[in-house]
């Protein structure tokens, strides 16, 4: 774990992005086609954090960007090269386009500021997305990641940042995968060798002390 000043220094509103990673109503809202995942993702609080994490960047000034996948009707443009992207067309619950299961799931509010960044195939909300533009004209130097699932989309996305030069911040208990000790030993033999591992209490009280030097 850092130290709270070196939390601090991280973490300048100025410079500090807040991703949160498939928090849609058909991965862990009530009706998911993924139950396993929403029962882990509210039960462990996870998905509790990712809104506190939320509300707290819109009241200090962190930009909040939400990343869904989403798929066509028709599936044009989706992978169907790994069992995943298979599995995911036989689900009973599909994320269509345009859809309640690709808007953002309660208690995570949207703010007008935010972005919302869909893409139509692939694992990683960076990727192939427009969404490393968007970083570097915010001026973006650490991205905060938070959501689900600890077993693919966030892996990729601590992964695929720090491969292009941010410095990540990840809050252990805003994360969610399956099975639930998954999710702990992922984050400490994994992401805390390319990431800053923190928890939402921590990043939260450094925002706030942000605020209060501002």
């Amino acid at each position: 774990m850092p130290s709270y000043e070196q939390l601090t220094e991280l973490l300048d509103p100025v410079s500090t992005v807040l991703l949160t990673v498939e928090c849609r109503h058909g991965v862990v809202g009530p009706g998911s086609a993924l139950p396993e995942l929403a029962e882990e993702a509210r039960a462990s609080g996870a998905l509790g954090n990712v809104a506190r994490l939320v509300a707290a960047a819109h009241d200090t000034g962190v930009q909040v960007i939400h990343a869904v996948a989403e798929r066509r009707p028709d599936g044009r443009g989706a992978n169907r090269d790994a069992r995943l992207f298979r599995a995911a067309e036989r689900l009973p619950v599909q994320q269509l386009s345009g859809t309640t299961a690709v808007r953002v799931a309660p208690p995570i509010e949207v703010a007008e500021e935010d972005f919302v960044v869909r893409r139509l195939h692939g694992l990683s909300p960076i990727q192939g997305t427009d969404l490393d533009a968007l970083l570097r004209n915010l001026g973006c130097r650490t991205l905060i990641v938070a959501g689900v699932s600890a077993n693919v989309a966030v892996l990729n996305a601590v992964f695929d940042a720090v491969n292009r030069g941010y410095t990540a911040v990840v809050p252990a208990d805003a994360s969610a995968g399956v099975p639930a000790d998954y999710t702990p030993a992922m984050i400490r033999n994994t992401l805390a060798l390319v990431a800053t591992v923190a928890t939402t209490d921590e990043v939260l009280g450094c925002l706030e002390r942000s605020r209060r030097r501002a």
